[in-house]
């Protein structure tokens, strides 16, 4: 199994670590550490992959529950510099964005490999202009926006509701033209679920398949359900506790994760092989 993007075909018969890299100054964990200057920026990109990421995820737009939208010129201002300079690096690089008009510009400039759109492509022309590129994609699972989504979200079946509408995005993405190795499918944790919703997704990952078989990404990293399950209400704070969720949906079958701290879950992934290989 492989994930074809751009630049780069990536092997996914082992786990991949996507480093998180957020240019905002309002993310919920990280918001202004590294969107002060590009000098500071790219010293953690660097961090990130001297820790061991495979792909670095640059977003301008936080998509934190009620979080407001910022303009797609202020994204692309924030994450224009960064994905210029990156880019150059020989690794792959992922933009994280839910606006067509956003990528069009990075990939007009050739910056990325892959797309990682939290709202499933779906703004307008995001699918066609994603059909009409090389670039890999993640499709992700959102009910409402930021600004709304945790206001009482509600599911008749959560496992089954997230796995339809995957399907769903998968039929269309591919109907489009995107051949399903460019396609990585993302539940969404946080986005529109309660704590209750995300512990049955992660219990059931494996249901959460479409009838192309395409793998999935899973990003929990220092989210408030790892808060809630753990008590720590600062996302600094949540660290060991992301690094278990990890591994935990890593046993279940995700093949790449999304993490702040790429480090603690390389290191934990290691001890876990070891242990379980022995």
């Amino acid at each position: 199994m492989f994930w074809q993007t751009k630049r780069f075909q990536i092997d996914l018969t082992t786990p991949k670590i996507m480093g998180i890299l957020n240019i905002t100054p309002d993310s919920f964990s990280d918001g202004g550490t590294y969107s002060g200057s590009l000098k500071t920026t790219l010293a953690h990109a660097e961090k990130l992959l001297q820790d061991g990421a495979d792909i670095l995820d640059i977003g301008g737009e936080s998509t934190r529950p009620n979080a407001m939208a910022v303009s797609p010129e202020l994204e692309w201002q924030r994450v224009q510099p960064v994905l210029a300079e990156i880019s150059r690096w020989n690794v792959p690089i992922s933009l994280d964005t839910r606006r067509a008009s956003v990528m069009k510009l990075a990939l007009d400039f050739d910056f990325v490999d892959i797309i990682n759109d939290v709202q499933g492509l779906e703004d307008e022309n995001a699918v066609n202009l994603i059909a009409q590129s090389q670039v890999g994609v993640c499709v992700m699972h959102m009910k409402g926006l930021p600004e709304n989504m945790q206001n009482n979200p509600n599911y008749q079946n959560v496992v089954t509701e997230v796995a339809q509408y995957l399907q769903q995005r998968a039929d269309v993405c591919i109907q489009a033209g995107i051949v399903p190795e460019r396609i990585v499918l993302d539940a969404g944790f946080g986005f529109g679920k309660t704590l209750t919703h995300n512990i049955m997704l992660m219990k059931n990952l494996d249901k959460l398949t479409t009838s192309y078989h395409l793998p999935h990404l899973v990003g929990v990293s220092r989210k408030r359900m790892i808060g809630e399950i753990t008590g720590q209400e600062i996302p600094t704070e949540r660290i060991s506790g992301s690094v278990s969720a990890a591994l935990f949906s890593l046993t279940q079958g995700a093949k790449i994760v999304r993490v702040h701290d790429v480090r603690e879950t390389v290191d934990a992934w290691k001890v876990w092989q070891t242990f379980q290989a022995a």
